[in-house]
């Protein structure tokens, strides 16, 4: 593959991704309101990109899984204070803290 090809499909690709964005932008700004089907399932995406971006720091998986109790434990840790205090700088104190605290002890 020459750079020449290479480049025409990274542009390719790129063009494919914008316009699949943009049809979506456009689509809520033209209408106004999403169905409410489609309303219903966006709901979920949060959640599940933040689980998308937590899991594999606890799991790993490589024919056996395999468990970090040190990160298990803060992220335990960090969830529990984000859920009772709210506070942002207290959860990434917390969960550094215990982070720090599980790999001194494991």
């Amino acid at each position: 593959m020459n750079d020449l090809t290479l480049w025409g499909l990274v542009l390719a690709i790129g063009a494919a991704t914008f316009l699949i964005r943009y049809s979506f932008i456009y689509l809520v700004g033209r209408t106004g309101d999403l169905p409410p089907r489609i309303s219903h399932a966006l709901a979920f995406v949060p959640p599940a990109v933040f689980a998308a971006l937590v899991v594999p720091e606890f799991v790993s998986y490589d024919g056996v899984l395999h468990v970090a109790p040190d990160q298990l434990g803060a992220g335990i840790a960090a969830a529990l204070v984000a859920w009772y205090t709210e506070n942002m700088f207290a959860t990434i104190a917390a969960g550094m803290l215990a982070l720090w605290t599980l790999r001194f002890l494991v």
